[in-house]
């Protein structure tokens, strides 16, 4: 009779000292109309029985509402060459957006809905330092395509990826063991409060689907590389070239940025920029060769330490009226692509 006594007096006790879960239905409830689905839509090159031709490409991501004036938070990846995009909301209402920042190298971008629908609310970005590993933590997003799911995980840790990026920017993830797949790139990542604390990037999987292993860039890098600092949108994507593929390509220089894509309507294309057209796989990886090597930009060569950064401040700088000077290498020529600035860049 004691033993019978004791337990129903420790099992409240118990009950009372288990740390408290999050209560995600109401979050979810508070928190999803700020979540969009973003639909993106570029040409790309093909090559079939010896043609080049371009095909439409269509691709999906996700991303959240972070201001009342139409800023929407994403991964890069999404949209770094998308040539038009929509932003999808809960209510199935489709806003047309363009990208106004972006920062690659950490898998960060911005975009501005050309109008935000009414009502639609937008979430705050949290204090990411002040986040711990074990905290409990959601991700909302599109799946495959399956817009508004939750799911629900902890923070497993912190990693610095600055120097697994190249050390090009200074770039914090949190690892979560919340399940990502496809389609939730550019998603927010919860915390139990209701703020974005992460933006979602990738997942490392040897099975192509999620198994517990999801990184997010963390809202104080976001806040800092998009909103506190000058970004800027290229539309470019490409492959920075060391001494290896500087010597493979047999570039007069070390050095160089082999652009593979190039946006519509992004600054890249109205500079004069060319992208790739000949599918290759060179030492395991795939690139589009044929485009211009970018080998320098304002004076600055292209891939020597701390350039990046050099460039990016040279660009921050360039005002309405400015000439950009780009020099590129091709169909081995040296050539240079000037473009003058009408407004300030982005």
């Amino acid at each position: 009779m004691t033993r019978f006594l004791s337990a129903w007096v420790l099992l409240p006790l118990a009950l009372l000292m288990s740390p408290a879960r999050a209560d995600f239905a109401d979050l979810f409830e508070r928190v999803s109309p700020s979540v969009v689905v973003i639909h993106t839509f570029e040409r790309e090159a093909e090559q079939s029985e010896g043609l080049k031709k371009q095909v439409k490409q269509s691709g999906l991501g996700s991303g959240v509402l972070i201001s009342g004036d139409g800023l929407v938070l994403t991964a890069s990846h999404v949209v770094q060459t998308a040539d038009a995009l929509n932003v999808e909301f809960k209510d199935g209402e489709s806003v047309r957006a363009r990208v106004v920042a972006s920062e690659p190298a950490a898998d960060l971008a911005l975009l501005l809905l050309e109008r935000v629908p009414a009502g639609a609310p937008f979430v705050k970005l949290g204090d990411s330092d002040r986040v711990r590993v074990g905290e409990q933590v959601c991700v909302i997003g599109a799946p495959y395509g399956e817009s508004q799911t939750l799911t629900v995980g902890y923070i497993s840790a912190r990693r610095d990826r600055s120097e697994v990026l190249g050390g090009l920017v200074s770039t914090e993830f949190f690892q979560t063991d919340a399940a990502i797949n496809k389609g939730n790139s550019g998603g927010p990542l919860f915390n139990a409060a209701g703020e974005v604390i992460g933006v979602v990037s990738h997942i490392a999987s040897r099975s192509g689907g999620s198994e517990g292993l999801g990184f997010a860039v963390t809202a104080n890098t976001a806040r800092h590389l998009l909103l506190e600092e000058k970004s800027f949108w290229s539309g470019l994507e490409g492959v920075v070239l060391g001494p290896g593929m500087s010597a493979i390509l047999n570039l007069p220089t070390v050095g160089g940025f082999l652009v593979q894509r190039v946006a519509d309507n992004s600054p890249g294309a109205a500079l004069g920029l060319r992208g790739g057209d000949i599918p290759a796989e060179i030492r395991g990886e795939k690139m589009m060769l044929g485009g211009d090597i970018v080998m320098s930009v304002m004076g600055e060569a292209v891939g020597g330490k701390g350039s990046y950064q050099r460039i990016k401040e040279k660009l921050a700088q360039i005002g309405a009226g400015d000439t950009l000077r780009v020099t590129v290498l091709r169909a081995g020529q040296m050539i240079e692509l000037t473009r003058v600035a009408l407004v300030r860049e982005n």
